[in-house]
């Protein structure tokens, strides 16, 4: 057996960077005092939790006090869509291949969703004929957290700035920030929510970036912080050890961009191998796979003729750790919409699997996955598990 763990999943929670643990022990040790108070230790932590808006700031195009710290991506999510429905009245649309904290608040308020082609890229003919002055919010991850899959925001506002001028426009960013410029890509988003355990920081900490001029009603009230959109005493630690974080990222992201494409496409090559297998939402050209509109992180696969289940455990005994599709509360791998959206069938989208490389992920990882995923495979098919 393996001893070492390959971590294979982060897409779900990538492992915590050394500068944000030494950020938010400082804090915790340090400057525990509320930041809404008035002696010093609160000024100092308020000054802090500024300081982490302003360095949030340059990685998504805002300005600092646009940005609204939540406990994570799902508040921020939730906070979009139930504020812009708090405060106007209109239809909601979705992406139909988004995240759960957006299709569980859209079919709430009863909204409709945008279908996808079998790429997983948005239907525009579909969103246009949807689009009427009559809705309120249109939300579009910018990448898709199961497929990886990059939209391109920019045709997409278009058609909605044209069809449905009153509309705001919101994207969640938590994929995307770890691998892609959100500031430039997500210029058109009246609204942009991140997390940031998904780019090295602990769990349980957000943010919503709600444009100057835009309204949104508050999910909660009590204190007035965060503006009176978010009241709650902040979590001045976590902030700042997103901030922390996201500074690291930032400063090193196009390394990593660089780096983890050639890992994820030599592990993508190397499954494409596999009888029967199936790349999602990417092209063959002479042989050649188009990667182009997917993160450099994303390897997901369907394989016909076993269940995904058997095959993460196969994989767990030997210390590889990934996933089938976005992480639920029960841990376990639901039927998945994404892959039936884009006409996967059931049984095929059955046998899919997930393979997020991080910012931490070696060649080491990449050669044991290599090794044991087709072997695995082998194996169930054999046995007809």
């Amino acid at each position: 057996m393996n001893e070492k763990i390959i971590y294979l999943d982060n897409a779900a929670s990538t492992p915590i960077r050394p500068e944000a643990i030494d950020a938010m022990t400082t804090v915790l040790s340090d400057c525990y005092g509320n930041p809404s108070g008035a002696h010093k230790m609160a000024r100092e932590a308020r000054r802090l939790i500024d300081d982490a808006r302003d360095t949030l700031s340059h990685g998504l195009g805002c300005d600092p006090k646009e940005i609204i710290f939540t406990a994570g991506g799902t508040e921020a999510d939730n906070l979009a869509i139930f504020g812009t429905q708090g405060s106007r009245d209109g239809t909601i649309l979705a992406s139909v291949t988004d995240h759960h904290a957006v299709i569980a608040p859209v079919e709430q308020l009863e909204g409709e969703f945008i279908q996808v082609d079998e790429s997983g890229l948005l239907d525009l003919d579909h969103l246009a004929h949807l689009l009427d002055e009559n809705v309120a919010l249109v939300s579009v991850g910018l990448v898709n957290g199961e497929t990886g899959i990059i939209q391109d925001l920019e045709p997409i506002a278009e058609i909605v700035r044209s069809k449905a001028p009153k509309a705001l426009i919101h994207t969640d960013a938590v994929q995307a920030f770890p691998w892609l410029d959100v500031a430039s890509l997500a210029q058109s988003a009246d609204l942009i929510s991140i997390a940031g355990h998904k780019f090295g920081s602990p769990k349980g900490v957000g943010a919503l970036v709600v444009r100057n001029g835009i309204e949104i009603s508050p999910m909660q009230l009590g204190g007035g912080q965060e503006l009176g959109i978010r009241s709650g005493t902040q979590n001045t630690a976590a902030i700042v050890a997103m901030a922390a974080a996201a500074d690291v990222t930032l400063m090193e992201r196009e390394l990593t961009v660089e780096r983890v494409a050639k890992m994820r496409d030599v592990l993508a090559d190397n499954l494409q191998g596999v009888p029967q297998s199936y790349e999602t939402g990417v092209s063959l050209h002479n042989g050649i796979a188009d990667r182009s509109h997917k993160i450099a992180g994303s390897c997901h696969f369907c394989f016909e003729g076993i269940e995904s289940e058997a095959l993460l455990y196969m994989l767990e005994q030997e210390n590889i750790l990934a996933s089938a599709a976005s992480s639920c509360s029960s841990g376990a791998q639901d039927p998945s919409h994404v892959l039936a959206a884009m006409g996967y069938s059931r049984n095929l989208a059955g046998g899919s699997l997930r393979l997020s490389l991080g910012h931490a992920t070696t060649w080491e990882d990449v050669d044991v996955a290599m090794k044991a995923v087709p072997t695995f495979i082998e194996n169930l098919r054999k046995t007809g598990s």
